[in-house]
């Protein structure tokens, strides 16, 4: 049985550390590793190979693929691997879907807390060496306390549904939405609307979060009709994909002062270019996609491929495969 691994990537934590593939090695004696650090060698590799460990994959080079049955994105999101071709195959796909759960829902409540405080503004004075006292209080929205606000999450899966427990824990009221809202409701959550009702979910909330999957139902979600419905003391944070939110409708809002501000972590097109208006926004807080960056990932990617790998040889259902029509 071959593994092939296709991890690479310009930030160095996303890359597989040596010690993975030699592990696995190790673990499983009877599975040969092939690990790739980019992708010449991926077509010759890819032929007589069962299962395969990548970020992405190209039609032209799924064509190669003759004995593939499996495929493993170490991401949550995978709309870069639902080509035509593989959607239709019987190829399974699975992800790491609870791997970036726990550290991407820490920041959404760093984010909450640095907007509700105002730190961002905070370390601008500091750098200016400003007392601003009467600037953080009087200056745009008031700092406030998050106990007894109310958080609207748009999406319930791994990130969403530990938001909604650290967030309630922090005394605010959780309301969500998502596609099947007559599931049982998570830990935390008040209430759950469906998606015709985001609407009545942004009207009311005093922060919003979108944690959902990227698809064609999610694309351009947040757009201007949308911002237009928040309120104007209301905050937008984005944890889930760029395309979800229209930058241009969300800058002109923050600008115009209709909302009273956001914070993003992913962004359409990444890195972020220099030239981007939302650079210049005061009341946006930006992080370079950070929200997933701990010293534990590739620990926890181990831990949840090689449980399946187990499975896998088994023959017992793998943990986290993605429903390939739905996206996710």
């Amino acid at each position: 049985m071959k593994l092939l691994m296709v991890v690479h990537h310009r930030f160095d934590l996303w890359n597989a550390p040596a010690w993975f593939a030699e592990r696995l090695r190790n673990e499983f004696s009877a599975l040969e590793v092939v690990h790739l650090d980019g992708d010449e060698g991926v077509e010759q590799q890819i032929s007589d190979a069962e299962i395969l460990f990548a970020f992405s994959l190209r039609p032209d080079q799924f064509r190669f693929a003759q004995i593939l049955r499996w495929i493993h994105a170490p991401t949550a999101a995978v709309h870069q691997l639902l080509f035509p071709e593989l959607v239709a195959s019987d190829v399974v796909l699975t992800n790491a879907h609870e791997v970036h759960g726990p550290v991407v829902a820490e920041h959404v409540i760093a984010l909450i807390l640095a907007l509700a405080k105002k730190i961002p503004q905070a370390a601008r004075l500091q750098e200016r060496r400003i007392w601003g006292q009467d600037a953080m209080w009087n200056d745009g929205p008031r700092p406030r306390e998050v106990a007894g606000a109310t958080l609207g999450l748009i999406g319930l899966g791994s990130i969403g549904r530990r938001v909604a427990r650290m967030a309630s824990a922090l005394g605010m009221r959780v309301i969500a939405v998502r596609e099947h809202p007559k599931k049982e409701k998570p830990e935390g959550v008040a209430t759950v609307y469906a998606p015709p009702q985001l609407n009545d979910l942004l009207s009311q909330s005093d922060y919003i979060v979108v944690a959902a999957p990227l698809t064609e139902a999610t694309r351009g979600l947040i757009n201007a009709d949308r911002l237009r419905a928040m309120r104007s003391d209301a905050y937008l944070i984005n944890v889930g994909r760029g395309p979800q939110v229209d930058e241009k409708a969300l800058a002109e809002a923050l600008l115009n002062r209709r909302i009273a501000g956001a914070a993003l972590d992913v962004f359409e097109h990444e890195p972020l270019p220099p030239e981007s208006p939302l650079w210049g926004l005061e009341n946006l807080l930006i992080t370079p996609h950070t929200a997933g960056l701990t010293e534990k990932l590739w620990q926890r990617h181990y831990a949840l491929f090689s449980e399946n790998l187990r499975r896998y040889r088994a023959r017992e259902p793998l943990l986290f495969v993605v429903d390939k029509q739905k996206g996710y």
